[in-house]
């Protein structure tokens, strides 16, 4: 039988709001995903969802097929680059792996609430809440623009640039990202997808201990 491979729709601070990368990876995406990270490129990419599928193939040449058929939302015909919202563009995956009998998809940008999915697109994980949390911000916490954090596994200091980005090294990075980028191999975990607030520290408490004290008092 075929090996599985991915089908994975990801996106990036530098793009446009619905700007979105699909395409697919005989390996795990977070390592595509890497690749991808060079100097043509601002940010790096971040997943927001893959399906996993023996037809990998098959079901990239149909998505890229069936958002043509829509508009005219290619970027550019011969990349894989599509201005269509993320959501939409996970929608139509998830219509295409209903018709798979290997179908796994994997809404990673839920983060610790991420849904998993297989064939029919049957619930793996009861546990998921249907309302999800909005992504994190300073202003929740009233960390303000110039103040520093701690990236916990490194001890690294950043600055805070804007309400959702950090500054290092003359780059611009929202959390998760660089924790994907400067986790210690030793630390990574497979997914590649990690909640950013998680892994950094002001004043010596951890962001999302900060911030879920915060929303237990409102």
């Amino acid at each position: 039988m075929k090996e599985a491979g991915y089908v994975y729709i990801l996106t990036n601070p530098s793009f446009k709001e619905d700007w979105v990368k699909i395409g697919k990876s005989s390996r795990p995406v977070d390592i595509r995903s890497k690749e991808l990270d060079n100097t043509a490129v601002p940010l790096p990419f971040e997943i927001y969802a893959t399906l996993k599928t023996a037809k990998y193939n098959e079901v990239e040449k149909l998505i890229h097929k069936t958002i043509d058929r829509l508009t005219d939302l290619r970027i550019r015909q011969n990349r894989e680059f599509f201005n269509v919202a993320p959501a939409k563009a996970l929608d139509i995956l998830k219509d295409i792996s209903t018709t798979l009998d290997d179908a796994e998809i994997d809404e990673v940008y839920l983060g610790e609430h991420r849904k998993k999915t297989t064939h029919i697109n049957e619930s793996v994980d009861d546990n998921v809440k249907k309302q999800q949390r909005p992504r994190f911000k300073f202003s929740m916490i009233n960390i303000q623009i110039g103040e520093t954090i701690t990236f916990i596994p490194t001890g690294i200091e950043v600055k805070v640039a804007d309400d959702d980005k950090v500054e290092y090294q003359g780059r611009l990075y929202k959390l998760s990202p660089f924790v994907g980028t400067f986790m210690p191999k030793d630390r990574q975990n497979n997914s590649g997808a990690y909640q950013g607030a998680k892994y950094f520290s002001y004043k010596g408490e951890i962001l999302d201990d900060i911030r879920t004290k915060m929303e237990a008092n409102e």
